[in-house]
């Protein structure tokens, strides 16, 4: 407790790293205060329908995303993801055609190309988006609700929907630029955050308040549970396999004289989190532009949260994206012809050919159980509401919230760390090294 008062003190004196942090809570601020903002023409009093909706399902982890603005019509109702689901659009674009692998290459000037593509992107999954969220309102709403209606209140909806998920994104941007963290991140964890005192409440009144669930004593059996899977978490977003490269300190001809030996760390979850939220989406995407109905056999399938046909889809999904995310992140060739450029090598392992197939070999045998392990997490809650855990609080024991929180909190205290260390201070963590991962 003394090192972390310390800690707090020594962050406050210095004072970029002092702005930085209240700026980034002024503008998440902002966010949460926007999501209370309900859409101009709907009565706030009568939006109980689209909240029992919101409960459970797909919806309800779509309105936790949302930081509960779905379920309160707010002008942030959309959220954040139709922007990730453009970045996740590009990015497979980037793989399938030369155009967006020659703006990959371009360095500074092609990322913002990219940027500006995945705007534009956003705007056109927006203007689908919003009318199927306007027409799933007058579907669980009472036609009292709605005090303007007509043709205009639809124009003016779809383009506030538009404008609030423009302007969510551009405080993203903000916050990445000058403050501290990963904006977009960030603005999905406090909307996950901000459901959390609700999920607790909810869990803890049908623990304690009805009787034969448990009580006080199976509450605290979820909560450690829930501790002991945050810590799983950690360990799968900070586990490595460190391969040796023994490097030349100098080279005389084709001699190589003395050496020194060094360790290439390979995530054994490379991916993140991204591989949940290529499943999830792809899994969603129906119901968004079926007016967020499940009349469908493909809604009725994939609408049962805790169902063995949407938990085995997702599992494989999840498995199948964390390959194909690996592969296009981490390139052996790449790392091969570094190594030799700089004179290493892998002790035992020939340069080049060899090297690459010693180096793809150990990224696919740490892959699989990171893979399957961030399938169970993902399916986790399905287990929990089986064992009659509230759904709400259920969404906490896995799936992409619990990632979310432990990936974007390990990356912004690295941040904090690193201004720390910059400027000769005890970091937050005795060995001075949190490893986080990048943002979304």
């Amino acid at each position: 407790m003394k090192k972390l008062i310390e800690t707090i003190k020594n962050i406050y004196k210095i004072e970029e790293l002092r702005n930085r942090i209240f700026y980034t809570l002024g503008i998440l601020l902002i966010y949460r205060l926007g999501s209370f903002v309900v859409l101009p023409g709907i009565d706030p009093n009568q939006l109980t329908a689209l909240q029992d909706q919101t409960a459970d399902g797909l919806l309800g982890l779509l309105n936790m995303f949302s930081g509960g603005a779905f379920a309160n019509a707010s002008i942030f109702a959309l959220g954040i993801m139709p922007y990730i689901s453009a970045s996740i659009v590009v990015q497979l674009l980037g793989i399938a055609i030369p155009y967006f692998q020659r703006l990959q290459r371009e360095g500074e000037s092609g990322r913002r190309k990219i940027n500006q593509i995945t705007r534009y992107l956003t705007v056109i999954i927006l203007l689908v988006q919003a009318p199927s969220y306007l027409a799933n309102l007058h579907v669980q709403l009472e036609p009292s609700a709605f005090v303007l209606g007509g043709l205009f209140f639809q124009i003016q909806s779809v383009v506030i929907l538009t404008a609030g998920t423009m302007f969510v994104m551009w405080l993203g941007e903000k916050i990445t630029d000058k403050g501290i963290g990963n904006g977009i991140s960030l603005i999905i964890m406090i909307g996950i955050i901000a459901r959390l005192p609700f999920a607790l409440g909810a869990e803890w009144t049908s623990r304690v308040a009805e009787p034969g669930a448990g009580g006080l004593v199976m509450f605290l059996v979820e909560i450690l549970i829930l501790f002991l899977i945050f810590v799983g978490s950690i360990l799968l977003v900070q586990g490595t396999r460190k391969v040796p490269v023994q490097y030349a300190k100098r080279i005389v001809g084709n001699k190589q004289y003395g050496g020194v030996r060094q360790y290439i760390p390979l995530k054994v979850n490379a991916a993140g989190v991204m591989p949940i939220i290529f499943a999830q989406a792809i899994i969603m995407f129906p119901m968004m532009l079926g007016n967020f109905e499940a009349t469908s056999w493909i809604g009725v399938m994939f609408s049962d949260y805790t169902g063995f046909a949407y938990n085995l889809t997702i599992a494989l999904l999840i498995i199948i994206f964390t390959y194909f995310y690996t592969a296009i992140t981490i390139n052996p060739t790449q790392m091969a012809d570094d190594m030799k450029r700089n004179g290493g090598f892998i002790p035992g392992v020939k340069p080049g050919k060899k090297t690459v197939e010693f180096l793809d070999t150990i990224m696919s045998r740490i892959t699989l159980p990171g893979s399957i392990f961030l399938a169970l997490v993902a399916i986790m809650p399905a287990f929990a509401m089986i064992f009659k855990v509230d759904s709400q609080f259920a969404q906490f024991f896995g799936g992409t919230s619990l990632l979310i929180l432990v990936g974007v909190v390990l990356d912004t205290l690295q941040q904090v760390e690193s201004h720390l260390l910059m400027r000769h201070y005890d970091g937050l963590m005795k060995s001075g090294r949190i490893k986080g991962k990048s943002g979304m």
